[in-house]
């Protein structure tokens, strides 16, 4: 499970996000951190028993850096008041479907699949749906599926039909998806409980069909 004081860290952090609260905290940063890299070795371990492409994935090219870019941004914050890390076959830099992990008080959710995809990639994955779609409708049907994730996130999808397809096609709402992602909030009681891992681990054994499915669509 996630130590007590990692999660009490992080709602500190947010409340003084700034370099001098930080530098003299950095102890229980580092604890914290460490906190959180134990336990995605763990989920890790617990992935590629049912994911094999996720063999040999370390965690430490998993997570993400606590600190902000604030180069284009209003905000300029120093620091995220969260912990990511990206699970997929190539890290956290890797554009592949793979499972992603944001542990923050009052905030934290489980996600995968693939967000706004480059162009290729989208016409790839909008391909594969038109042409296997009841292979896809049964990946969002299946009962663990909507269980964790209910259905694909749809606030970012197209107003009209993409390009080469028509009005009426049957599956438009599906091919309107800019972005095929499932998100999964972990409420309060479970990020703080010894049955997170367990959470996670059944969530994204959950979302694996689908990164299979849209893993296929882009490497065809």
């Amino acid at each position: 499970m996630i130590q007590r004081s990692t999660l009490s860290f992080l709602t500190q952090l947010k409340k003084n996000n700034n370099k001098p609260w930080f530098d003299k905290n950095r102890p229980v940063y580092e604890e914290a951190k460490a906190d959180f890299k134990s336990f995605i070795e763990q989920l890790l371990k617990n992935i590629q028993a049912f994911d094999p492409s996720m063999k040999g994935i370390e965690a430490k090219n998993c997570i993400f850096r606590i600190n902000r870019d604030i180069r284009f941004s209003n905000d300029k914050s120093p620091y995220k008041s969260h912990f990511g890390a990206h699970m997929s076959p190539g890290g956290r830099k890797s554009h592949q479907p793979g499972y992603y992990i944001h542990l923050e008080p009052g905030g934290a959710f489980l996600a995968g699949g693939m967000w706004e995809p480059e162009g290729p990639q989208l016409a790839a994955i909008r391909q594969e749906i038109d042409y296997n779609t009841k292979d896809f409708k049964k990946l969002l049907s299946d009962k663990n599926f909507k269980k964790y994730f209910g259905t694909l996130d749809d606030s970012d999808k197209l107003k009209t039909a993409p390009k080469g397809y028509p009005k009426d096609h049957p599956e438009l709402s599906l091919l309107q998806h800019k972005s095929f992602i499932m998100v999964n909030k972990v409420d309060a009681k479970t990020l703080a409980s010894k049955d997170l891992l367990k959470h996670c681990t059944v969530a994204f054994k959950a979302m694996y069909p689908m990164d299979v499915f849209l893993r296929r669509a882009i490497e065809a």
